[in-house]
């Protein structure tokens, strides 16, 4: 294939640099990795303080000084404003002085504008659907109804949502890198990881854990302190411990020296990209039967659990320290592989590059 000028469109907010802030940052780090070493011409839009070696740089992701006047409108949240700055910047700038400068624009932020705007940049755009169809996203998405912007969800659990919105989504799963994730001696604890939220539900695995008499152990950043305060610490002690907001390696090392993970969201998870990640390092998973994660596990190498039910998913995780863990990382090496997901992406980039050059010729 030959070389592309891709320029991702992440988060204004959240670098993407070790240690993550959540799912989404890590997902675009393996991206624009894996493309990169592919020989394409990477270059990323994300927060300051990003990391990841891509060959084209990053893109300015402009801030704005408020006057007086706007900062005392208590209608408008400064962090909104900061938000919506930053990605109108961006896409003005892909309209205009950047019009020329890529091939293929991925778009993974979860703001409405790159959407919204995408029929002023003669670029075509592939959007990834991380999430629902919120109702921000959908405006933008009835709106813009550009010939050269597509879609793609994580999951067939995802592209049914949105397919009151979009109709038929192509479907190109997340995926990861199996030697950043190597498979691990397993051990005698649980393991969780992800974003201290309530969304996530950390407080259910510790529940299940006690249940089951086994120790857990907690990884990842604290992205809501009162949540964490008022749920997760009063259930620390001994047996459950947390350890952090861990860098790659070493939650690698964490997941893959533990008997069984648990995930636990009490939302529709879209992808599930802790299961994943889990199954690389060899370990079973014992998760809620919610959104995408069945799609990913299966009997071999994981146990699902009724939704939000802490005995179910206690006896799940039994259930699940007695899988083969050589069973669990050749499902990761099957189904959750980068390798698979950039192929998809090149297919789609390629042919959306035809499409819109068969447009401009007959224009």
């Amino acid at each position: 294939m030959r070389p592309l000028r891709i320029a991702l469109l992440g988060s204004s907010n959240f670098p993407i640099a070790e240690p993550f802030a959540g799912g989404m940052e890590a997902h675009i780090w393996q991206l624009a990795h894996t493309l990169t070493e592919r020989g394409h011409i990477v270059t990323l839009f994300a927060a300051e303080g990003s990391s990841v070696e891509v060959t084209g740089g990053n893109l300015h992701v402009a801030r704005l000084e408020l006057s007086a006047i706007s900062k005392a409108d208590i209608t408008t949240p400064a962090w909104a404003v900061s938000e919506h700055h930053a990605y109108l910047s961006v896409m003005m700038d892909l309209a205009g002085e950047l019009r020329d400068s890529f091939d293929i624009i991925h778009n993974h932020s979860l703001h409405y504008l790159p959407i919204a705007m995408s029929p002023t940049v003669q670029t075509p755009m592939l959007t990834t659907l991380h999430t629902p169809p919120f109702a921000w996203l959908e405006s933008a998405i009835a709106i813009s109804a550009s010939p050269a912007s597509s879609f793609v969800a994580v999951s067939e659990h995802a592209a049914r949502q949105w397919a009151p919105v979009l109709g038929g989504v192509h479907v190109v799963p997340n995926g990861i890198s199996t030697q950043r994730w190597p498979e691990g001696p397993g051990g005698e604890y649980a393991v969780w990881s992800g974003r201290m939220v309530p969304e996530k539900a950390p407080h259910l695995a510790i529940d299940a854990a006690r249940v089951a008499g086994v120790p857990l152990r907690l990884a990842g950043p604290v992205s809501n302190s009162e949540y964490f305060r008022e749920h997760v610490v009063p259930r620390l002690d001994d047996s459950v411990t947390y350890v952090g907001h861990l860098r790659q390696r070493e939650l690698a090392a964490l997941v893959g020296a533990a008997a069984v993970a648990l995930v636990t969201p009490v939302w529709e998870e879209p992808y599930g990209l802790v299961v994943a990640e889990a199954l690389a390092c060899g370990t079973p998973v014992a998760a809620f039967d919610r959104g995408g994660i069945p799609e990913i596990l299966t009997p071999v190498c994981g146990r699902l659990a009724t939704a939000d039910s802490v005995k179910d998913l206690a006896t799940a995780l039994v259930a699940a320290t007695a899988l083969s863990r050589s069973d669990a990382r050749a499902r990761a090496e099957t189904a959750c592989s980068e390798t698979a997901m950039v192929d998809h992406y090149s297919e789609l980039y390629e042919h959306m590059i035809g499409e819109t050059t068969v447009r401009r010729g007959a224009a």
